[in-house]
């Protein structure tokens, strides 16, 4: 089965450009849009600074961390689906320790492994640092890495399926990401279908899956992540959640068979 990943995108946060809200708002939002998610029947949400642009490469504030860590704490707390962390651009290791402390499942990394041109910068893998206090701190929460990250160029650019397999070999991942270029365009079905025969790890799908094109994707992968403008209210990106959106796609993506 498909599972639907449903995205918090959460608004400015204290000490970012834009910060409008205290953080007991924010807190608010964010269970509020867990709610919707959870109702729309989402197997699991990810918790994401999307408003704090623009991005640290791979350090973030303390105010960030700490903020992140009061939200996700209190989703786990009132809500039966499984959380993901993800703290941009490339706050793996914060991510992975906020999600430690709070009771949260998984986070996302954007750069595991490799080099990628950005634009914060020049982003390099954060791997050997992250399995290494995975490991120190005993845990099992598992990391979702995406592969030929969006937004970025891969210097180390082999093909996608190498750099797929070195993620599952070398890199600690625990499931591959396939993304388009961009936040609202899909990936290269054709990419999709490399990375599910390289690796043996679950496939998900990081980026443009709309009401349009959802069913071709629950086809070939093992999981969606939604956060496009079809699954937000008035298509405001980074915006409220649309439950119904969601609820269309949960079930019928539900219906539809695997083809690899």
């Amino acid at each position: 089965m498909v599972k639907i990943i449903g995205m918090i995108h959460l608004p400015p946060l204290p000490g970012s450009p834009r910060n409008t809200m205290s953080l007991e708002e924010v807190v608010e939002y964010a269970l509020s849009e867990a709610k919707t998610l959870e109702k729309a029947g989402v197997d699991a949400i990810i918790v994401e600074n999307l408003g704090d642009y623009p991005f640290f490469k791979d350090q973030v504030p303390a105010i960030t961390i700490a903020s992140m860590a009061v939200i996700v704490r209190e989703v786990v707390r009132n809500s039966s689906l499984e959380v993901g962390v993800n703290v941009l651009r490339n706050a793996c290791i914060q991510a992975f320790e906020v999600a430690h402390v709070t009771g949260a499942d998984f986070i996302r990394c954007n750069v595991l492994n490799g080099a990628y041109v950005t634009d914060q910068g020049i982003i390099e893998g954060r791997g050997a640092e992250l399995l290494r206090d995975k490991r120190y701190l005993n845990s099992n929460i598992k990391i979702y890495a995406d592969v030929h990250v969006k937004h970025a160029y891969p210097l180390y650019n082999v093909d996608i399926e190498i750099a797929a397999e070195d993620l599952a070999e070398r890199g600690g991942a625990d499931a591959i990401i396939v993304s388009g270029p961009r936040s609202p365009i899909p990936p290269d079905i054709q990419n999709v279908i490399k990375v599910k025969k390289a690796v043996k790890l679950p496939v998900l799908i990081g980026s443009g899956i709309s009401l349009s094109n959802f069913r071709k994707y629950c086809e070939v992968a093992d999981g969606l992540i939604i956060g496009e403008s079809d699954f937000k209210i008035n298509g405001e990106i980074g915006g409220r959640s649309n439950g119904e959106s969601y609820a269309k796609l949960v079930k019928e993506c539900r219906s539809i068979s695997p083809m690899v």
